[in-house]
């Protein structure tokens, strides 16, 4: 089996959203840290992330999936993109200590014209430099389409970055369906040679959560435009092919397609059935 669900406004508090994607049906979600173009995040209210913790032990969710805000840039050329970037991940991880055994994912970057290795040893550096060895977080860089000087848009790159951090064991991989065809990983037509490719090169067992979106564009666009399950170039039979493979079980996946509740509701129920 995965864990499936989408992602859920923190608005209304952190325990509330356990209790909103209760009555979707799923059993993860995910949710920003902050606004995703930036900003401010909401405080986490000790009471409040308590009563998140024993909803989702007692209802048997998977892990949940925090994601970094779209503006944090931690390979910027921009000194005060790059600062400010650093905080926002600090900070966003004191946060996550409310949520032991959860994921904190984020985009790796843009290198903005400096050139993938520089982009490469400035994500190290900032991730060196917040890790910690008690921490009960994973951080997941997210698999990209490449678009611009965007980072993460090969398997390699994320591996080079991972090979640069001290505590690496506190990292892990976001598996964006969307976003690996988009870069060029045929997993419609051989999805097993792109998670052999991936575990050559990373290692599955640092594939903690996936993504789960169709693309509204052909392999190789880099171009990262998500589409409703079964609406796109994935297609339904390749979704539920991804969704029962062995090497993704116990995982969760999170909805990032362009719907609204109802939508999001459907897609949940449409996966669980495709377990049955």
């Amino acid at each position: 089996m995965i864990y499936i669900g989408c992602h859920l406004s923190v608005t209304n508090g952190y325990a509330a959203m356990g209790r909103t994607m209760l009555d979707f049906g799923g059993n993860t979600f995910a949710y920003f840290t902050r606004n995703p173009r930036g900003g401010n995040s909401k405080d986490v209210i000790p009471e409040d992330a308590a009563a998140l913790n024993a909803l989702l032990t007692e209802n048997r969710f998977g892990p949940l999936v925090a994601h970094g805000s779209y503006t944090m840039n931690l390979c910027a050329s921009n000194p005060v993109t790059k600062a400010n970037g650093l905080d926002m991940l600090k900070k966003d991880l004191d946060r996550m200590a409310f949520f032991p055994g959860c994921f904190y994912n984020f985009h790796p970057g843009a290198h903005t014209g400096q050139g993938a290795e520089k982009g490469i040893e400035l994500i190290a550096e900032a991730l060196n430099a917040v890790l910690t060895a008690g921490m009960q977080t994973t951080v997941l860089l997210e698999t990209m389409a490449g678009k611009g000087t965007e980072m993460g848009r090969s398997f390699e790159e994320l591996r080079a970055i991972i090979d640069r951090v001290t505590l690496s064991e506190k990292l892990g991989v976001c598996f964006d369906t969307c976003h690996v065809w988009d870069a060029g990983y045929d997993i419609v037509g051989d999805l097993d040679g792109v998670l052999h490719r991936f575990d050559e090169l990373i290692g599955l067992d640092r594939l903690y959560a996936v993504h789960f979106n169709d693309s509204k564009n052909p392999c190789g666009s880099h171009k990262d435009r998500h589409e409703k399950l079964g609406e796109g170039y994935l297609g339904t039979e390749a979704m539920r092919r991804i969704a029962l493979h062995p090497a993704l079980q116990n995982k969760p996946f999170i909805l990032e397609t362009p719907n609204d509740d109802s939508g999001y509701i459907k897609e949940i129920h449409t996966v669980l059935g495709w377990m049955e």
